[in-house]
């Protein structure tokens, strides 16, 4: 097992350099000429001062540079930070802050609607830019092309046990959190996945998920672990996916319950049922329906359920043998994680009594970012070990087999996303006009959980629907607003969420 991320890389570089690593609908680049540009951009990296343990952020579509910066960011001692392109730029700009992110990465189009802020974030210190184009951003940030950012010179090797990335995803404060990882987090991760997806060189996986989302780096993670090619895709529509499943042969496919709840009512050509190897779901719960229509649709196709959290990246997975007779369950623990069911005093629960899924072992993440209280108990221990509380409520029958039953917290859980309502709230409460607001998750076949945003006071719903989308990312975005004289309360004058939930899921 290679001891630090980038060795995935250059392992199998040094066996197969002429093996495909990464391919694109323009071109394709091997795993020598994909560890020569990591080295190189590791080696340059350092040479613009940047140390171990500094941060390094990247908001990009899906690219060669992408790929290339988080690799050579973690070969160069810093941790990378993966920034999700839907994001609006005052997300970004919380994210730069609160990492103290010293470089950026990205592109003119994304760094002009960062510009007028640029003050705000003290420690950054670099903007590279993937075009060579003149470009002023804030005095004390050096503007430089992505490209000149190389040296040939060996760079200094990293510590095992430096941080190798930050996942930030949202937090029940409202704000995102980021979400600490180590080299043998990752490296771990990865030879867990292909332990029971049995990834290996003659696989293609096509990366539709955003890297800033730990399950869609797992894409590249474990093919590179593997020695097998990632074909890289933006995600939009889901028509076009079959067709490029066809096109590259394709063997490899993960998705989240919006995708698949789209992609089990289009047309798949013969070649694209036929080469598909296996499919894995995770981000939320697969409706069993879609699950049906999936397996009917592609017989010859393994089907995985999975359950993880970014916390401890993937808890437990569902054998495929197991898919038409227990649908609805998130499997068992996958190699290397320990997963108890717990009650409220700590102690384990019986078959068949619904507990919190505690994880514990390796996959076990460093901690949140400029957090040491564990403010949300997420992080903690369990019998005096390290372990990650979940929140969720699951049941383990006398089989062993983990069911899903509810989650603790105010979270909601849309298309593969975790957001927290009070993102969307503070965003309508700058509206004039609302006095209150409240943001829920209901039950929805397609989206896991849809939106609905309930306020109070004389506001303006179309002025309020504009708001948010100019604010927030589509995900976030409601899919119903509803305008109340006044929020029921709670008897300590706190919105009642239940009793609004509950009037919602009798309307619909």
């Amino acid at each position: 097992m290679p001891a630090l991320l980038h060795h995935l890389i250059r392992d199998i570089a040094a066996h197969t350099p002429a093996g495909v690593a990464l391919r694109d609908r323009h071109a394709a680049l091997s795993y020598g000429q994909l560890w020569d540009r990591v080295r190189q951009t590791a080696a340059g990296l350092q040479a613009l001062g940047l140390t171990r343990g500094e941060r390094i952020a990247i908001q990009l579509p899906k690219t060669f540079d992408n790929v290339v910066y988080m690799f050579a960011a973690a070969a160069a001692g810093c941790a990378f930070i993966p920034i999700n392109p839907v994001l609006k730029a005052h997300q970004v700009l919380h994210i730069l802050r609160d990492s103290g992110a010293r470089l950026l990465l990205t592109n003119v189009q994304r760094a002009e609607l960062l510009r007028a802020d640029a003050g705000t974030c003290p420690e950054l210190r670099h903007l590279a830019l993937t075009e060579s184009v003149p470009f002023t951003f804030d005095a004390h940030v050096r503007v430089i092309a992505a490209a000149d950012i190389h040296d040939d010179r060996p760079p200094d090797e990293p510590d095992t046990s430096d941080l190798a990335a930050i996942f930030y995803t949202s937090g029940s404060t409202g704000q995102p959190k980021g979400v600490m990882l180590s080299h043998a987090n990752l490296l771990v991760g990865a030879q867990s996945v292909n332990a029971y997806l049995h990834n290996t060189p003659q696989d293609r996986l096509l990366a539709l998920l955003p890297f800033s989302f730990d399950y869609g780096f797992s894409q590249l993670s474990a093919a590179f672990a593997a020695g097998a090619e990632v074909v890289l895709m933006e995600y939009l529509l889901a028509q076009p996916i079959p067709r490029a499943i066809a096109q590259y042969g394709i063997t490899a496919l993960a998705g989240v319950p919006t995708m698949w709840n789209q992609l089990s009512r289009v047309e798949w050509p013969a070649e694209a049922r036929s080469c598909l190897r296996y499919l894995c779901n995770s981000g939320g719960s697969l409706p069993v329906g879609t699950t049906r229509r999936l397996r009917e649709l592609l017989p010859d196709t393994a089907i995985y359920l999975m359950y993880g959290l970014t916390e401890a990246f993937r808890s437990t997975y569902l054998d495929p043998g197991l898919v038409d007779s227990h649908p609805d369950s998130i499997g068992r623990p996958i190699p290397n994680a320990e997963i108890h069911v717990v009650r409220p005093d700590g102690s384990e629960c019986a078959a068949d009594e619904p507990g919190e899924l505690v994880h514990l072992g390796p996959l076990v993440a460093q901690g949140y970012w400029h957090s040491s209280d564990r403010q949300n108990h997420t992080f903690g221990e369990w019998q005096g070990r390290s372990a990650v509380w979940s929140g969720d409520t699951v049941v383990r029958n006398k089989d062993g087999l983990l069911y899903f039953r509810g989650r603790r917290d105010e979270m909601i859980k849309t298309s593969g996303y975790r957001v927290s309502p009070s993102e969307i709230e503070s965003v309508a409460l700058s509206q004039e006009g609302v006095h209150n607001a409240v943001a829920a998750g209901l039950p929805d076949a397609e989206l896991g959980q849809s939106i609905v945003l309930f306020v109070e006071g004389p506001c303006d719903p179309d002025e309020l629907k504009a708001l948010l989308h100019h604010e927030l990312p589509s995900y976030m975005h409601p899919t119903q607003i509803r305008c109340m004289q006044r929020l029921p309360l709670t008897p300590n004058g706190k919105p009642d969420r239940s009793h609004l939930i509950e009037l919602a899921g009798k309307d619909t």
